[in-house]
């Protein structure tokens, strides 16, 4: 009599279970269609893309630097005394040893720029997102764009109203 019981209400438990997962809806996006649609997106490549080109032309001086250096020490290196020679030589080594550790700051520095301009673009992106999803009552959302879904209908794909959300055509 007790193992009907326990039995009876496994199988209760199961069908509220079955039915508690048959009302969980499921959407995806594609996050990168997303982020490419959203206007913030070209004012944040323009201003890494302008901080790239200062650091360019700071990189340009640099290497100019360096060559001019390289072509004056060639023409004079016959005439130059070994101290000077030498002088010279630990100049030029310095200037590279700049132009180098100039190349790997920049480069951090401009992924540090993205970070800084493309943080508020995928927040922004990301409460849309979860906006909709409340909006909509759906409970999970996958991002396509990751490869992660393989087989999806077309009517749970968010972005359609993501971007209504957000004003992007």
């Amino acid at each position: 009599m007790k193992t009907i019981k326990v039995l009876v209400a496994a199988v209760v438990l199961l069908i509220f279970a079955g039915n508690a997962n048959a009302q969980t809806k499921f959407g995806h996006i594609n996050v990168n269609e997303l982020i490419a649609a959203m206007p913030d997106i070209k004012v944040a490549d323009k201003a890494v893309q302008d901080f790239a080109t200062t650091l360019d032309g700071q990189m340009k001086t640099m290497t100019t630097e360096y060559q001019t250096k390289i072509a004056d020490y060639q023409s004079k290196e016959k005439t130059m005394t070994d101290a000077i020679k030498e002088a010279k030589v630990k100049e030029i080594q310095d200037l590279e040893k700049r132009i180098g550790e100039f190349q790997q700051k920049a480069q951090q520095d401009i992924g540090k720029k993205q970070e800084e301009v493309y943080a508020p673009v995928l927040k922004k992106a990301e409460d849309a997102v979860k906006a909709v999803a409340k909006e909509n009552n759906i409970a999970y959302v996958f991002d396509s764009s990751k490869g992660v879904l393989i087989q999806f209908p077309d009517g749970d794909n968010i972005l359609p109203l993501v971007k209504k959300k957000l004003g992007i055509q």
